[in-house]
């Protein structure tokens, strides 16, 4: 589906340059005052958003949220109509699911342009605020989508829990293009995040570290500190387990 970039500043227009980059059929809106060659020029944010909030069914805002709000509010009519609206702050550390979120999926594409810019994905909606559980997952290159789904079900059934529970499967950055991990998180319907091997290496939280994963990948570890990275006030219900090479682990979210 089509994907608007709406940038205002200098720094909106770096972090659209770096999702254009990474998603097609996608258009970068800059303001005019921005002089951006590859852009479409706009003079008013609001007459902007009258033209392209039926044209695209994705519309990324990187600008304040009271502004984006104030922008589509003439526009909005239910959420099984609306286009998918997530604004991302100018530090590129958030990427916030604002309109459309679970049916017209907002919350898919904060996570995917979380992904992208390794920005924290903020998601209000309550079926998925209720999710507590994430399964960091390592695996070997060309790792089989079969053995990764035997590996996230053997873990679930070791953590006496159910797939339903969880809130999202996160892995490190350099997995970016493993066909298996994507198709499994697709099988079960849970956003997949990607946490940059720098968040990694940096990691505050207590886990098992990996001398082999580190002489190989140059991180400490994968499925600990991706299950402890990916959300907030984690900590750990499954500790590491492999299953038929696969790494996974289980970290629960507290609300308080």
């Amino acid at each position: 589906m089509s994907l608007a970039i709406v940038t205002l500043s200098p720094e909106g227009l770096a972090i659209a340059g770096v999702i254009h980059a990474k998603t097609p059929n996608s258009t970068i809106f800059a303001h005019k005052a921005l002089h951006a060659p590859k852009a479409i020029s706009f003079s008013g944010i609001l007459q902007l958003t009258t033209q392209i909030f039926k044209q695209f069914g994705n519309i990324v805002y990187i600008a304040p949220c009271g502004v984006v709000v104030r922008a589509i509010a003439p526009h909005l009519e239910n959420k099984l109509k609306d286009p998918a609206v997530v604004v991302v702050d100018i530090g590129a550390r958030w990427a916030i699911s604002l309109l459309s979120g679970h049916e017209g999926g907002a919350n898919l594409l904060a996570n995917e342009i979380g992904n992208v810019l390794f920005a924290e994905p903020i998601i209000t909606t309550t079926t998925e605020a209720v999710k507590d559980l994430i399964i960091g997952m390592g695996c070997r290159k060309g790792a089989l989508e079969s053995d990764l789904r035997i590996a996230i079900e053997s873990a679930m059934e070791a953590a006496k829990s159910r797939i339903q529970q969880v809130r999202v499967l996160a892995s490190v950055d350099i997995k970016k293009r493993e066909s298996g991990l994507l198709k499994v998180a697709e099988y079960f319907g849970v956003p997949l995040r990607f946490i940059s091997s720098l968040e990694l290496r940096n990691c505050p939280y207590e886990f098992h570290r990996s001398k082999f994963v580190e002489e190989n990948v140059n991180v400490p570890a994968v499925a600990e500190p991706c299950a402890l990275l990916a959300g907030r006030r984690t900590q750990l219900i499954l500790p590491r387990k492999i299953i038929n090479g696969v790494t996974v682990a289980i970290a629960r979210e507290n609300s308080i």
